[in-house]
């Protein structure tokens, strides 16, 4: 039997800047990073905006990222637009080196966990690990949510004789829409590398791999790439939230501290997670208690931000409930005619009462009465 402060269950995004702030900001806790896989972040990019990262933690993410951009693109079929809102990418490989780095050999282990409470875990194997708190950072599908999905292949291209992009397309949505709002995502990763994405705002979270690849292929000949290799691949599934209980996602009995998306720490609507994981790992370093009041501690900081994602939920609802899936993508394109700093804030999750108002206000791109509807329906 062995024991230490703190076992981080899950070495995905949130356990891995979990472990990497912890070694910063406390280097005199006992930690131990427990992993099913072989890697630590498996095989992900997180991209982001520089704005969705307070200053004060860019500690944090400034030494994983490994392409960054001073602006980005946006293409739908009535609008076309170009937002200097710097943008930036970690790949999963910086985050396993990094955190080899800072952790010990020994307070990083590769196996499952079967069971667990709060201040013990018991592996795969039968062993069983003491300590005074634990943090599960597993993931998870958000259960006792409603639930529709952004999903995606993205696969890196080699085009030998260059791409021409300077600057990422976050959306462009001037492709045929199937299942929900498509859109296609790029990184330039360097002149002759270029990282394209198929994702869909969809009903249901089933991925149909060869279409979408073939669909990544179609939109290439389109812009005349020839495609010499796709290497790098990356699918997902990733649940956006438009309602649901808190107390079902994480139910009052349950004693164990929680990180990520097993404690809904993602943003409703887009589903991104590296900003919340950004706060939370700094929070969990800088002023968590981390013993025995630590459960209580991150359900009440997971409450907190359940309620601040009222509005995005609500969004994520008209978008689901009032949108017609051939014409989700007004939704967007109308949003990407706001002012850079309400996106900004937007993505961050920070948007302010009057942002809120700004994107209500209007004309709306969805059906008035099946928008009237859908608020019915949550009222």
């Amino acid at each position: 039997m062995a024991s230490c402060d703190l076992v981080i269950v899950g070495g995905g995004l949130a356990g891995g800047l979990c472990a990497l702030a912890l070694r910063r900001r406390r280097p005199d806790l006992t930690l131990l990073l427990v992993e099913p896989d072989a890697t630590i972040g498996g095989n992900h990019l997180w991209s982001f905006f520089e704005s969705d990262v307070a200053p004060g933690h860019r500690w944090l993410t400034d030494p994983l990222i490994g392409h960054r951009w001073a602006g980005y693109d946006v293409h739908f079929p009535g609008h076309s637009r170009h937002l200097a809102q710097p943008y930036q990418t970690i790949e999963s490989e910086a985050l396993d080196r990094a955190v080899r780095a800072a952790l010990k050999s020994d307070e990083i282990r590769q196996a499952t966990v079967r069971d667990l409470g709060p201040t013990h875990v018991v592996l795969d194997s039968g062993e069983r690990i003491d300590a005074t708190a634990v943090l599960d950072a597993r993931g998870g599908k958000a259960e006792g949510l409603d639930l529709g999905w952004q999903k995606f292949v993205g696969q890196l291209l080699t085009i030998p004789q260059g791409h021409g992009l300077s600057h990422p397309i976050v959306m462009d949505a001037r492709v045929e829409q199937h299942d929900g709002y498509r859109f296609v995502y790029c990184l330039p990763f360097s002149p002759t590398e270029l990282f394209v994405e198929d994702t869909y705002y969809s009903d249901g979270p089933e991925i149909d791999h060869d279409r979408l690849r073939d669909r990544i292929g179609d939109y290439a000949a389109a812009q005349g790439w020839q495609v010499a290799a796709r290497t790098r691949e990356e699918d997902g599934a990733l649940p956006v939230v438009t309602g649901g209980d808190f107390d079902r996602l994480w139910p009052r009995h349950d004693p164990v501290a929680r990180a990520g998306a097993r404690g809904g720490f993602f943003h409703p609507l887009t589903s991104y997670s590296l900003p919340d994981a950004v706060r939370f790992a700094v929070w969990l370093a800088e002023d968590a208690p981390l013993g025995p009041r630590l459960a209580a501690a991150t359900r009440a900081r997971a409450r907190k931000h359940w309620k601040r994602g009222g509005f995005y939920r609500l969004l994520t609802a008209l978008l689901f409930g009032a949108a017609a899936p051939p014409d989700r993508y007004r939704v967007l394109e109308r949003f990407y005619r706001l002012s850079g700093p309400l996106i900004a804030r937007f993505y961050a999750g920070t948007s302010s009462g009057l942002d809120k108002v700004r994107i209500l206000s209007g004309k709306p791109p969805v059906p008035v009465f099946r928008a009237l509807r859908v608020l019915k329906d949550r009222l």
